[in-house]
């Protein structure tokens, strides 16, 4: 289980918890000393048979899997730091180098949920009626996406923490200032008409 987010902490304990119970030896990557599924208690439940407190880096997983050799990974208990990282070791190739399954959510439904436009795209496959949208990978772009949703618009970060840099714009000079601080932590925004009021 790898994962470092405060809101994700309960889960990761009581997905530590499950596995304990079926038998499973659990290795854990958490840079956070002061967390339920860091607990050094003997007593508790949720705690993991082998605690790494390292960052949650491709570079350090991929060390932590050289030693630890584990048969799987969990990826959707650690927040988007751990899901991020997962996405880059999986396209990278390194899960699969070592032969570690990936348990849960598999890493391409996290990227067709994380990856905004993807995400647009399947819903349009099952015909899910969703406000119309266009990705926008540059603030040109996202000014172009507003010239076809019109004003006032939503803006939501793609692979962002809690979707971060995401929020509605009234007007042309809000979406610049928006869009720039959004893809300054993600890759890719997605400009959609707004359902405020609707």
């Amino acid at each position: 289980s790898i994962g470092q987010a405060g809101e994700f902490d309960y889960s990761g304990g009581q997905a530590i918890k499950a596995l304990k119970e079926e038998g499973i030896e659990v290795v854990l990557i958490n840079p956070n000393i002061a967390s339920v599924q860091t607990n050094s208690d003997d007593k508790s439940a949720q705690k993991a048979d082998h605690v790494f407190f390292l960052p949650v880096t491709p570079e350090y997983v991929e060390e932590v899997i050289k030693k630890e050799k584990p048969d799987g990974i969990v990826i959707s208990m650690g927040g988007q730091t751990a899901l991020n990282c997962a996405i880059e070791m999986w396209e990278a190739g390194t899960l699969q180098k070592y032969g570690v399954k990936v348990l849960g959510t598999q890493v391409d439904v996290v990227i067709n949920t994380e990856d905004r436009q993807l995400f647009s795209d399947r819903l349009n496959e099952i015909d899910e009626k969703i406000a119309e949208s266009y990705s926008a990978d540059t603030v040109d772009e996202a000014l172009e996406a507003a010239k076809k949703v019109g004003f006032p618009l939503m803006i939501r970060s793609a692979f962002a923490l809690g979707g971060l840099g995401s929020g509605i714009c009234q007007d042309e000079a809000y979406l610049r200032e928006m869009a720039s601080k959004a893809l300054s932590v993600a890759p890719q925004i997605l400009v959609e008409k707004s359902m405020k009021g609707w």
